[in-house]
């Protein structure tokens, strides 16, 4: 029995499975990860300014930068790929109880998977929000206003600073919505991180919190992670390849169009 054989096991037998995605599922729709060894932040260190509350809100500079690259952004003509497809058969299959994306590029709605059981930990590319307001619209209303010549669009409703309704650094996540994350991880049997460095805290004490829990943790990405050694298994490889192996032989039985 291969090890991967081995994992599948362990997804057909599961009580309750949760998984973590990261920028490593989404690469290979053409979106690149920023610390990986071509990643962003890795080319271009300056970037990460960009990613900054404190800058965004003291500096229009960074805003109107801000602003070009999100109209530039590669999750506008980015396709879910075969991981997040696998996702999604193992959530009709019944197999997944909680699936949660560090990803801001939408593409796991996009792929079909359900957002009762979705957390964008996160946020979301695909919104807009006011900082001053909270006023949320769908992002290609603002990004029509940059085209057509506002390099830093205000709010409509209060004239406050907009921005992606995306988790900046210096910002705090949605506590309840890190809360569900963190009681799926203590409660489930199986924890599967895909795709993710498990650097980027508080979400990477979730698997933590499951092998506290002593439930099993799997580890499928490309590159080492800070847990391998204390992982059950760890799968190295695209998680376009793997995760669909994993999904094939589960729900062979219970397979349905993905539209």
């Amino acid at each position: 029995m291969t090890l991967l054989d081995e994992v599948g096991g362990w997804i057909a037998t599961a009580r309750s499975i949760v998984v973590l995605t990261g920028a490593g599922i989404s690469t290979e729709s053409g979106i690149p990860d920023f610390r990986g060894p071509d990643g962003v932040w890795t080319r271009d260190p300056a970037a990460e300014r960009l990613s900054n509350i404190g800058y965004y809100v003291a500096d229009e500079r960074v805003r109107r930068e801000s602003w070009r690259r999100r109209s530039e952004h590669p999750a506008w003509r980015a396709r879910p790929n075969a991981g997040h497809r696998a996702l999604v058969e193992l959530e009709r299959a019944g197999r997944l109880e909680l699936l949660v994306t560090q990803n801001i590029d939408g593409l796991h709605l996009a792929a079909g998977s359900s957002p009762d059981r979705l957390i964008e930990i996160h946020g979301t590319i695909r919104d807009t929000a006011c900082l001053s307001c909270g006023d949320r619209r769908p992002m290609p209303e603002a990004l029509a206003r940059v085209r057509a010549g506002e390099p830093d669009p205000a709010c409509l409703v209060c004239g406050g600073i907009l921005k992606s309704a995306t988790v900046s650094f210096g910002q705090n996540l949605d506590p309840r919505a890190l809360t569900r994350a963190e009681a799926a991880a203590e409660t489930c049997d199986l924890f599967v991180a895909v795709g993710t460095s498990l650097t980027v805290y508080p979400v990477a004490r979730l698997p933590e919190r499951a092998l506290d829990a002593s439930a099993r943790l799997v580890i499928i990405n490309a590159e080492p992670t800070q847990l391998d050694d204390r992982a059950d298994a760890v799968l190295r490889g695209r998680a376009g390849d793997l995760l669909p192996a994993l999904a094939t032989g589960i729900v062979a039985s219970d397979r349905r169009p993905l539209g």
